[in-house]
């Protein structure tokens, strides 16, 4: 294996002098401030109402901005102002919130406003919050707004929908209110003392201009125009995402407040404290799925960061968490954080093999669940960049216990083969492999995806369910196919990651939640003692009683299995110096126009 990473190394440095097929930009010109990095997976769409994957979120959340957002430095997380003039104020029930908008906010220029300075107002926000409840829109995260209860907003859907006439973005609702040019008031059918988390939210809760949508129609996925630092400048779909400086970006200055005991943060901030917003002039994305290219684009220095250093090179790039010598010598820097999110394996519970609350069919995901060796995982496909996963709740969150253990992180085959004994899978014609309880055969599909560290994961997949006596194959695609054929319950498994967009554990417990079924709930479980919880967890402000409901909701997790767990992730981020102020972000993904770029330091990388 040590050999194998050295060869390939060597191999990058022999090919650092050569342009990539396909990556090579127009030269900017002397001095322009340009970001250049890579994505490892796709994006979808430019609108905030229809995407649900974090590429395309972390790409619209430096063009839409919400009302508040996260200090880039601080630790733990900590709300700040964003197009907001001040922090939302509630009523004493949490029921009722108001929010005040700064003046002054413009939208980027663009062909929808026919030449007029087009200024954001509280109107935006309402007609933007509505667009998830039109079902035009098709919104993934319908669900998710639905759970918050705005009042009306749910009736002002089914009116659309049993009238099957367009959606009514014109009838006003009690629950979302411009009260004047600048006042937005929110009310809810039930306390949400968390809701100021939800405007925290760029990426999907984004303010979108009316005639915006109206101009591009179903394009409107392809002409993002908000009030951010950033605009759309070049897109070639699955290839190149360009932004660039929204030239209407009104005066903000760079502003973080790090822990006095954090001294990088104290460093960033004392050296880019005061500068206006954005420190970029643009951004330049590729795409590039397989690992070794996308390596060899940061080597070369083709690429600034290599975000989320790939696994097979951990060994060689960062050996026990540190840079190795050799990069150290070209002054790349390298971080290594434990993240917010979970990779996972869903099973559709509608599928009639392996889905339903039937005891049989629970037994039969945990024992595929008891197959899977995670360490094994940890060790040979991570590299150790992983610790193995108890519950969905994420590392960061409020309801993660870092003492907590179940049965998801257990590897038993033996356990497993005993299990399925007990409730009928067993090899009634002696060909080695199991058969359904009824005598019908036993054949897994998983989706999955040709790059390399999923054709790893399959092979372990393939091992565990060898070691228990269960056929399985595989069908590959791209992501993008695959997620939409996940929304549409076509597939029987897939594997799936999940990041934190805020710091509340109950928003990984909604991929549990019967209301959000084929959307964030892509396996469709719908467990009401489950969905009691949730619904519980959503008004009770943070205490003893809200950690016990997250405790009993992650062994309901756990024991009814509608996933695998697998493992949380230590990420590891590679730099050249010519960036300056990176660091990754806990789970927000706002961040491109708070570093800088030293162009004369781009030159001469390789």
């Amino acid at each position: 294996m040590k050999r194998r990473q050295t060869l390939a190394l060597t191999a990058a440095w022999a090919a650092a002098a050569l342009p990539l097929p396909g990556q090579a930009q127009p030269a900017a010109p002397a001095g322009t401030r340009v970001l250049r990095y890579a994505f490892p997976v796709a994006e979808s769409s430019f609108d905030p109402a229809q995407i649900s994957d974090v590429y395309s979120r972390t790409v619209i959340c430096h063009i839409f901005e919400s009302p508040l957002a996260y200090d880039h430095l601080a630790r733990p997380a900590k709300l700040v102002l964003l197009t907001a003039a001040a922090m939302p104020e509630h009523s004493a029930d949490y029921r009722t919130w108001t929010v005040r908008l700064r003046p002054g906010i413009f939208f980027a220029d663009d062909s929808a406003f026919k030449g007029v300075r087009r200024e954001l107002v509280a109107e935006d926000f309402v007609y933007s919050f509505k667009r998830f409840a039109d079902p035009a829109v098709k919104s993934p995260l319908w669900a998710s707004m639905q759970q918050r209860k705005f009042i009306g907003l749910e009736a002002l859907r089914k009116q659309a929908l049993q009238r099957k006439a367009p959606f009514d973005y014109n009838q006003p609702i009690e629950g979302l209110r411009a009260l004047d040019r600048y006042t937005l008031q929110v009310r809810l059918e039930e306390p949400l003392p968390r809701f100021p988390e939800m405007l925290a939210t760029s990426g999907w809760y984004g303010a979108v201009a009316r005639e915006v949508a109206e101009f591009y129609g179903d394009r409107i996925g392809e002409h993002p125009v908000g009030t951010g630092p950033f605009r759309l400048a070049q897109w070639r779909r699955s290839s190149l995402i360009v932004l660039e400086r929204n030239a209407a970006y009104r005066e903000r200055l760079w502003e973080a407040d790090p822990a006095a005991d954090d001294a990088e943060g104290q460093a960033i901030a004392a050296r880019l404290r005061g500068r206006r917003l954005p420190l970029l002039d643009r951004v330049e994305v590729s795409v590039i799925e397989a690992e070794q290219p996308r390596w060899l684009s940061f080597l070369n220095g083709q690429a600034d960061l290599v975000d989320r250093l790939p696994n097979e090179f951990i060994d060689v790039a960062m050996p026990g968490g540190r840079v190795a010598p050799n990069l150290a010598k070209r002054g790349i820097r390298g971080q290594r954080v434990l993240t917010a999110d979970v990779t996972m394996t869903y099973y559709n519970m509608q599928d009639p093999v392996l889905g339903g609350l039937e005891p049989h069919k629970v037994a039969l995901r945990r024992a595929m669940n008891l197959a899977v060796d995670l360490e094994r995982e940890i060790r040979s496909v991570r590299r150790g960049m992983a610790i193995p996963a108890q519950s969905p709740v994420l590392p960061h969150m409020s309801g993660y216990d870092p003492k907590f253990k179940s049965e998801n992180s257990d590897h038993d085959p033996a356990r497993a083969r005993a299990l399925l004994d007990l409730f009928g899978y067993i090899d009634r014609d002696g060909d080695g492999w199991r058969e359904q309880p009824d005598g019908s055969p036993l054949v897994l599909e998983c989706a999955t995806q040709p790059d390399q560290t999923t054709r790893q994961l399959n092979e372990l997949w393939q091992k565990a369910m060898q070691a228990i006596g269960i056929r399985m194959r595989f069908k590959t695609a791209k992501w993008p196919e695959n997620l939409k054929a996940a929304r549409a319950g076509q597939l029987q498994m897939w594997g799936v990651a999940s990041s934190a967009t805020s710091g509340d554990g109950q928003a990984m417990l909604t991929r549990y939640y019967g209301p959000q079924a084929g959307q964030q709930n892509l396996p469709r479980f719908a467990l009401p003692e489950f969905d009691a919880i949730h619904d519980r967890l959503s008004v009770l402000p943070d205490g003893p009683e809200r950690e016990a409901l997250f405790d009993r909701a992650k062994r309901l997790a756990v024991a009814y299995a509608p996933y695998k767990l697998h493992v949380h992730r230590f990420v590891a981020d590679m730099h050249h110096p010519a960036l300056v102020g990176y660091r990754r972000p806990v789970f927000w993904n706002e961040w491109w126009h708070l570093v800088d770029i030293q162009p004369e330091l781009q030159h001469g990388q390789a």
